[in-house]
């Protein structure tokens, strides 16, 4: 029998040697831990991430300066923007149901000439109207952001768009059957690795108001749009998504890949 490793002494000291060590080396690693995270990553994914964070922080203010007061006050606050714009029926009183025979239908008709009245662009906007769009934006800004700046790899900006201050009824239609990329916006080609989803949940009210909101800000200058123009576009609810090759065009047909995409 090895007589050393049975030794008390040397076994005490081996105990509290390896301790001693265990410790040195958690010290160091707090202590490295400010300088960990202090380094700021160059990568695109590191930009990316920190920019949905200030977008999801922006947008929790939003909504909690939106939504105020108890618990029960905000639920039934969402409970009756729901129950106001619940989807509408768009022929003979009937609901758009996927699988049913008019969403084959609509489907496979062709999309008709619409012709709507055009709103003067240089009319003042009207401030409860403003006001209407702004709180429906809410909905948005998960997306495209507080500023309209877009979510890299989720959606593209509304910030000095030549889609947003292009044709109304581009906007009308996207926002009540939803869009699938790619799309070129201002010159910039996005992928939409998200489909929009259609909006046509929401009233010929709150289309407009969003709509009219969205084309004067972000630095954006554009006619307002009325509920009569969304309403002459509802026959479209329940047809397939939109790309942008069924879009009126902007003119704006260069196309640069951005960074974070």
């Amino acid at each position: 029998m090895d007589t050393v490793s049975d030794n008390p002494l040397r076994r005490f000291t081996s105990f509290w040697l390896g301790l001693s060590i265990f410790f040195a080396f958690a010290i160091l690693c707090v202590l490295l831990v400010p300088f960990l995270k202090g380094k700021k990553s160059d990568s695109a994914d590191g930009a990316a991430a920190a920019k949905r964070v200030e977008i999801r922080k922006a947008m929790e203010e939003a909504q909690a300066s939106a939504l105020k007061g108890s618990p029960e006050t905000v639920f039934g606050q969402v409970g009756n923007d729901l129950l106001t714009g619940r989807p509408e029926a768009v022929r003979d009183n009937a609901q758009v149901v996927p699988g049913s025979p008019t969403a084959v239908a609509l489907q496979s008709a062709p999309d008709e000439v619409v012709t709507i009245a055009k709103v003067d662009p240089e009319a003042p906007i009207d401030p409860a109207v403003f006001e209407a769009g702004k709180a429906q934006y809410i909905l948005c800004q998960a997306c495209h952001g507080v500023t309209g700046d877009g979510v890299p790899g989720l959606a593209p900006p509304l910030a000095n768009s030549n889609w947003v201050g292009g044709p109304v009824e581009n906007l009308i239609r996207i926002q009540l059957r939803g869009l699938t990329g790619p799309l070129t916006v201002s010159g910039t080609k996005y992928e939409l690795p998200v489909p929009m989803v259609a909006q046509a949940f929401q009233t010929d009210e709150q289309i407009a108001s969003v709509l009219t909101y969205v084309r004067n800000s972000f630095g954006n200058k554009a006619s307002a749009v009325t509920p009569e123009q969304v309403k002459a576009f509802r026959g479209e609810v329940g047809k397939p998504a939109l790309t942008e090759k069924d879009l009126i065009p902007t003119g704006d047909t260069a196309e640069v890949t951005p960074n974070d995409q």
